[in-house]
């Protein structure tokens, strides 16, 4: 099964990238993750016509992909599978919204279309935003930030143990789905009357795995609250990032840069 052996990887992949050096991988976690929420919540907040002043907010994922080493042609692939669920939710707006905003050339050009680019360009940066974060932070640092900022350890220890666990969900139905192989390779895929004892094989496989790791967690002294996860000080190249960031993200919102720009030349 290609397709799940290239998703494992994929996954595996991000988890790789997190961990490398370079000046966006070595801002705070904290610096970063209230940078990202701030730009998605300037970036939604635009209004539903403004398609042109949202060409300014293209500019925070090329710099962070650019700074980090991160491929955009990559993060793009890699958001395939959502793209489409938010170019589904806005392509009934045209057929809703038929007044005529402007026009181009003979081309008439209707609120709706307006409003679906706009929605479709808002999902694209929030995505490569999150896409960014995920890359450029390692899961453990990002739960030390988050505890931080003062969210409970309940909810950050769940958060980390269910990442954790993925993988090791991922391990067993590999493993299941090489001796199905073994067992049956004339099948392209799982056949649908192995569907029902192969899941079960799985949740009962993957609730034993998960009990024996919990065990050794206890036996390693955990109590709830992971301590090896340490996060250093804001210092101050991460605060000066942070604000920097946030105030172009404020001055991109209330400045149409693209309308500026275009104004020079026309």
């Amino acid at each position: 099964m290609p397709d799940f052996d290239s998703a494992i990887n994929e996954l595996r992949l991000l988890d790789d990238i997190s961990g490398k050096d370079s000046f966006i991988h070595r801002i705070h976690p904290v610096a970063k993750l209230i940078t990202t929420i701030i730009y998605i919540l300037i970036t939604m907040s635009f209004d539903k016509y403004s398609l042109s002043g949202l060409m300014a907010m293209f500019l925070y994922p090329i710099f962070v992909f650019s700074s980090s080493g991160l491929s955009m042609k990559n993060g793009l692939y890699k958001l395939r599978y959502v793209l489409p669920l938010i170019c589904l939710v806005g392509i009934f707006n045209p057929f809703f919204d038929k007044e005529s905003l402007f026009n181009i050339g003979m081309i008439s050009v209707s609120g709706g279309t307006m409003s679906m680019l706009t929605m479709v360009a808002k999902g694209v940066l929030c995505l490569l935003s999150s896409y960014a974060f995920v890359a450029t932070t390692a899961m453990d640092s990002c739960c030390a930030g988050l505890r931080r900022l003062g969210v409970p350890n309940l909810i950050v220890a769940l958060f980390l143990m269910t990442y954790r666990y993925v993988f090791v969900l991922i391990d067993e139905l590999s493993n299941m789905l090489i001796a199905y192989r073994l067992r049956a390779p004339e099948h392209k895929g799982i056949h649908i009357s192995a569907w029902g004892s192969f899941l079960g094989q799985l949740l009962i496989r993957s609730m034993d795995r998960a009990e024996e790791l919990y065990n050794s967690m206890e036996l390693r002294g955990f109590e709830g609250d992971f301590r090896y996860a340490g996060c250093r000080r804001l210092e101050r190249s991460d605060i000066l990032y942070m604000l920097i960031l946030i105030a172009t993200f404020v001055m991109a919102r209330y400045i149409n840069i693209a309308r500026v720009i275009g104004g020079l030349f026309v």
